[in-house]
């Protein structure tokens, strides 16, 4: 199917392009997402008497996004989470969990917006991308911890930090694991 992009899509195209994708694609992601018209003659001549309208539309978005971005610029949000000895977590970190805790910090942020290709599934500081424009995107810092002293410590030194079993409790279970 041909379709008109009416803004930039990654991986595709920008504003005004005419490409050829998938029916499906364009059925259940473009077309009702408002991001591009079918390309047909009627719908050709309809954006070309409001391109102009559209690129202003767009540039004020961008503009927008761009004065929230540097708002955003070196953010890092702090999650506590449950997790083993070893750091792994028992369920993991979503996109909704870091659009949720953005928006704790004063940042208004949709789910859809935070670029996350897997969840986070461990604790330590991962960095996400979050698009708040089709042209505009920044690296949020993501810090997973158990505890609020934990989120500070790996804050401090930007490794993931776990704590060891002490010396006695080690010690009691090789007792008992003898006898």
């Amino acid at each position: 199917m041909d379709v008109i992009l009416l803004q930039r899509v990654e991986k595709l195209g920008q504003m005004g392009d005419v490409v050829k994708v998938k029916d499906g694609f364009a059925r259940n992601f473009l077309l009702p997402r408002k991001k591009a018209l079918r390309a047909t003659n009627a719908n050709k001549a309809l954006f070309d008497n409001q391109r102009a309208q559209l690129e202003a539309q767009n540039l004020q978005q961008r503009q927008e996004a761009e004065k929230v971005a540097q708002k955003m610029a070196g953010l890092s949000v702090t999650i506590l989470r449950q997790a083993g000895d070893s750091g792994q977590l028992y369920g993991s970190v979503s996109a909704r969990d870091i659009a949720d805790a953005a928006t704790e910090a004063g940042f208004t942020i949709g789910r859809g917006q935070v670029n996350l290709v897997l969840p986070i599934k461990t604790i330590g500081i991962s960095e996400v991308q979050v698009s708040l424009h089709p042209e505009v995107s920044l690296a949020v810092k993501v810090n997973v911890a158990r505890s609020a002293s934990e989120a500070e410590a790996q804050a401090g030194t930007g490794e993931a930090y776990f704590e060891a079993p002490e010396a006695e409790e080690v010690a009691e279970e090789d007792e008992e694991t003898e006898e």
